[in-house]
């Protein structure tokens, strides 16, 4: 919502600036300028990125255009995290065999829909409670191993963002060639009309209007906001890899849970007694 929100005042501000100075709007409208434009924008990304991360892409549009990670997003995950961890203490890792191995059906994962839409955190949470159950480790081997996930999950998590950052910065670029298009349109009719002529030059124009724009008000925008989608990501797989390595260091359940609290933005981070709150409910 906060996406369509910032594109209303985006295009309304150019437009509405674009009339005030008495420009006609059926001068904007050039649907062949927009075709090579765009057309040549989305055969860019098709060219240069391979399918999963255009179906990334797709997915995380339309999560900034939906409620995206809500404020009570983290509270979940602390919250499963207790869960599990309660029962490690209460009964043994091995007692989670079940809900490790198929999560969508665990009535314990099942009691969070938020954390759940995220398959990456789901199958960092799960991979790495089998990695545990199946040997010992030392909760320094345990942090490497998750720091050298955590890199790659991130730079992985990334790549939708960073093609739509490389397909903005060539924006003004497809801008120039649908305008150079335009001016040689133009000069097949220089024996014409000077009206004609003026509405041709026009009309190359507006496709290095649309190529900045859409540069600069979508495409960047677009970006930043995938990136902080991600950005949110991390923070609670970063989250649960702290609450992780002080499980393995031996701390109880609150304490381990504490690890990871400390890990959040200050706008997310409870205090330590609001997390005690939520999860055990008094």
């Amino acid at each position: 919502m906060q996406m369509i929100l910032g594109f209303v005042i985006v295009f309304g501000s150019v437009i509405g600036g674009y009339l005030m100075a008495t420009g006609k709007m059926a001068a904007l409208w050039q649907p062949a300028e927009l075709i090579i434009i765009i057309g040549a924008a989305l055969g860019a990304m098709v060219i240069s990125n391979p399918s999963y991360v255009l179906k990334n892409i797709i997915t995380r549009i339309k999560m900034l255009m939906g409620k995206g990670y809500s404020d009570d997003y983290y509270k979940s995950v602390l919250e499963l995290m207790f869960e599990l961890l309660e029962t490690i203490r209460k009964d043994g890792i091995k007692k989670l065999d079940d809900h490790i191995e198929n999560p969508q059906s665990s009535d314990i994962f099942k009691k969070y829909p938020e954390v759940m839409q995220s398959n990456v955190l789901v199958s960092f949470i799960t991979d790495n409670l089998r990695m545990m159950a199946m040997g010992k480790m030392n909760h320094h081997d345990l942090e490497a191993v998750l720091e050298m996930e955590l890199h790659t999950l991130e730079e992985d998590l990334l790549r939708p963002s960073k093609a739509m950052s490389k397909t903005g910065e060539a924006m003004p670029g497809f801008g120039i060639v649908a305008a150079v298009l335009g001016i040689v349109v133009t000069m097949q009719n220089i024996g014409g009309p000077l009206t004609l002529i003026g509405v041709k030059v026009a009309a190359a124009l507006v496709g290095t209007f649309i190529g900045v724009l859409m540069a600069y008000g979508v495409f960047e925008p677009i970006a930043s906001g995938i990136a902080g989608l991600v950005k949110k990501e991390m923070m609670a797989l970063n989250m649960t890899s702290a609450i992780l390595v002080a499980q393995v260091q031996g701390k109880p359940t609150l304490l381990a849970l504490d690890a990871g609290r400390k890990v959040l933005h200050s706008e997310y981070k409870p205090s330590f007694a609001e997390m005690e709150t939520w999860v055990t409910g008094d």
